[in-house]
């Protein structure tokens, strides 16, 4: 895998300096950015992603490795992101949420193979046919973290990802999602105001001030 090189990030909101940010995110590193809401650190993914709104102003290159992704658009980038909400589809079954964003190549039933074998992988097994609606908050955050994996991402954004699950959960996604992106080689970027997620994470922490 390729490191994600933020090279000299500048973003502004009507013309004042909302943040800056020039870094590398080796494979399988998390970069935690710190600090309240309000200054910037979801804007900072939407530009790294490839859906800024045009009412910010931004400058500075996002790179994997060699190739350049500023001007390539959302799903050209390969970058996957989780979110504090774990937004399945609720027409698809779970199932089908996994299958989604997996290449096209393969029979169909090599799909549902591979997606039968993710399923087990996050303690799933034969949930395949399942209503998104009928999982725990735990089983959905375990299925939108293993369809983000399934599209091959080449790196990951991390949104408040566990702040909205319970003490217990929260530990065991903590440990879920560092473990895959470490074994997947994944650079990864985190944006949160939980210091234990930091902690958890592992890595460089950078804090925004308002």
């Amino acid at each position: 895998m390729d490191p994600l090189i933020l090279d000299d990030i500048r973003i502004a909101l009507d013309g004042a300096p909302l943040l800056g940010i020039d870094t590398v995110i080796a494979p399988g590193d998390v970069l935690t950015v710190m600090g309240p809401s309000g200054v910037g650190k979801s804007t900072l993914l939407a530009y790294i992603a490839g859906f800024l709104s045009p009412a910010f102003q931004a400058r500075g290159r996002v790179l994997l490795g060699s190739r350049e992704l500023t001007r390539l658009p959302a799903e050209a980038r390969r970058v996957g992101l989780l979110f504090q909400d774990p937004l399945l589809f609720p027409h698809l079954s779970v199932g089908g949420n996994l299958a989604f964003g997996m290449a096209a190549s393969g029979s169909r039933r090599q799909r549902r193979q591979r997606v039968a074998a993710a399923l087990a992988e996050i303690g799933l097994e034969g949930f395949a046919d399942r209503d998104p609606a009928t999982l725990s908050g735990g089983q959905r955050s375990r299925v939108a973290l293993m369809r983000v994996l399934l599209s091959s991402p080449r790196a990951m954004l991390l949104d408040e990802p566990f702040s909205k699950l319970d003490a217990a959960l929260r530990g065991e996604m903590r440990q879920l999602v560092f473990q895959r992106i470490r074994q997947e080689g994944l650079p990864a970027l985190m944006v949160t105001h939980d210091a234990a997620d930091a902690e958890a994470a592992g890595g460089a922490v950078i804090e925004l001030e308002p």
